[in-house]
Parts: structure tokens; C-alpha cells; sequence
């Protein structure tokens, strides 16, 4: 297959960069490669819409944020592209996130295989590095999970793996969903359940944990939602926002009665552990 190689200028430690990565992966780019002075995108040429890229929301609201240059790529392996360009990750020594063609890794407790179709999810980013952190804390041994906005299902993964008795992921995008189904099946974890959509399925459902992992917006506007879904006593864990974002959130949470318990940092991305 013939493809289209965006090349990004951007600075690498913009926390925005994540945004528009995301929304680059809406408009069909199938991966991503950091680089050092942002990142290279790629798209099959027959999706590839310049018109639709200056059209993003978040250019719209920073039009300065990033330049960029496409090029027509040779028809070649991508796959092999790809692998060459992957890493495996390992989070406080005890969990590793890895591909398929990694070789496993009988180092750590806990060696999950995610098949990087997209860099969402892996745990390369601080958002899902600092809710593997929480999870590695968390006593979540035969208790009920859900992992809101799953993505690749890593944290729903390791939650089956560390002995929850009841796990369902959730994301409203079918390529996650599809993802998620596959990467289940890798890591022998049949038990985990997949839904297509949004909080509107968590009606009448009830979990002793609940992971979202998403942004900021989405989380103020769905937390009454988690907040009837978690049971007294319950924990709620979420991600996906920076710093200046926990006190509207903390905020948001307490008119439900989930208080904050602590916080993880790692490069003004945050993750919140509250209890209700």
C-alpha cells in the first residue's frame, strides 16, 4: 500500500502534541513516530485530505502550534517500519508493555503484549505510565473493574491479571474496540468484557473500581455518571489532564462525594485516586 509521511514540527514536550495525535488519528493516520523536533505521521494516500488537517480543532484554537510537510512514501514493508521504530516499555519494574514481536520479557511480574497498531495506550505516554502505577498499588483482587475509554485495553488487562473477578472496557471508537478484542485474546484474558459506546452503558451497572483514562471534558461531563456506577467505598481512578485541570475536577468529584486520596505527576500530565 502506498502512503502519505506527514512530517510534524512541533516541540516534543508540548503536552499538546498528544492532542494532535489524537486528532490526526481521526482523520485515518494509522501511526506515529516521535522525533526530535516533533513527530512523522502516516496515512494511506488514498485517505490523505490536506484540507481536513489545517481544519482541526486544534489548530483552530492555536494556529501557531505545529508546521508541517508531506511526501508521497515507496510502497514498502510497513509493518517492518513500524517494529523498527517501537519500544517496549517497562513501569516501576514490575509491569512491561510490549508488541508481539517483542521477545517476552520473564523479568517482570506482569508481561502484557498490546499489538501498537497507534501509540494510544502502550503506556508511552505519562497518562496510561501513571494509572499502571495506580493499578500496581491498587488491591484489586476479586474486585469489580471498569476501564472507561479503554483504548488498547492494557488497563483492563492488567487489572484481569492482577485478579479482578469482573472487567468490562468500554470506548466509543470501533477501532479501539476492535483492538481491544484482539489484544484480550494475546494476553489469555477471555474474561474481559468489550463494549462499543459511552457512559450512556453504564446504566444499572456497578463497580467496586473505575478507570478513565480520557480528557478533561469528557470526565467533568460524565463523573455523575461514574459516581452512580462506583459503590460505596469504590475507587475511582482518572487521567488524561494536566495540573491546572485538578482543582475543577477535585471539585466536580466532591459534589458526588468522591474525595481525592493522592496524585501522580509525571511532566504536568496527572492522575487522581479518589475514594467514594
Amino acid at each position: 500500500m502506498v502512503y502519505i509521511e506527514l512530517n510534524v514540527k512541533m516541540d516534543p514536550e508540548n503536552p499538546l502534541i498528544e492532542i494532535v495525535m489524537a486528532e490526526l488519528g481521526e482523520l485515518g493516520f494509522e501511526s506515529f513516530v516521535d522525533t526530535t523536533d516533533g513527530m512523522l505521521a502516516y496515512i494511506p494516500a488514498t485517505l490523505f485530505n490536506e484540507q481536513l488537517i489545517s481544519e482541526m480543532q486544534i489548530i483552530k484554537e492555536n494556529p501557531s502550534l505545529f508546521s508541517y510537510t508531506f511526501q508521497l512514501m515507496e510502497d514498502k514493508n510497513w509493518n517492518e517500519v513500524w517494529e523498527s521504530n517501537y519500544e517496549a516499555v517497562i513501569v516501576n519494574n514490575r509491569c512491561g508493555i510490549r508488541a508481539p514481536f517483542h521477545p517476552e520479557n520473564k523479568e517482570v511480574e506482569y508481561d502484557l503484549v498490546i499489538m501498537p497498531k497507534m501509540s494510544f495506550g502502550t503506556a508511552h505516554h505519562e497518562t496510561t505510565s501513571n494509572m499502571i502505577e495506580f493499578l500496581l498499588e491498587e488491591d484489586i483482587q476479586n474486585r469489580s473493574v471498569l476501564d472507561m475509554g479503554c483504548g488498547t485495553s492494557v488497563l483492563a488487562i492488567l487489572a484481569a491479571k492482577r485478579g479482578a473477578k469482573n472487567v468490562v472496557a468500554i470506548d466509543n471508537d470501533e477501532w479501539a474496540y476492535n483492538n481491544s478484542l484482539e489484544n484480550i485474546v494475546m494476553n489469555n484474558e477471555p474474561g474481559i468484557s468489550v463494549l462499543l459506546g459511552d457512559a450512556g452503558l453504564l446504566t444499572g451497572m456497578h463497580f467496586d473500581i473505575i478507570i478513565a483514562n480520557i480528557n478533561r471534558n469528557i470526565l467533568l461531563n460524565d463523573i455523575h455518571t461514574y459516581a452512580d456506577a462506583l459503590n460505596n467505598k469504590g475507587v475511582l481512578l482518572m487521567s488524561g489532564f494536566y495540573t491546572q485541570d485538578i482543582e475543577i475536577i477535585t471539585e466536580e468529584c466532591a459534589k458526588y462525594n468522591i474525595n481525592l486520596e493522592r496524585s501522580i505527576i509525571k511532566n504536568n500530565w496527572v492522575a487522581l485516586r479518589f475514594i467514594k
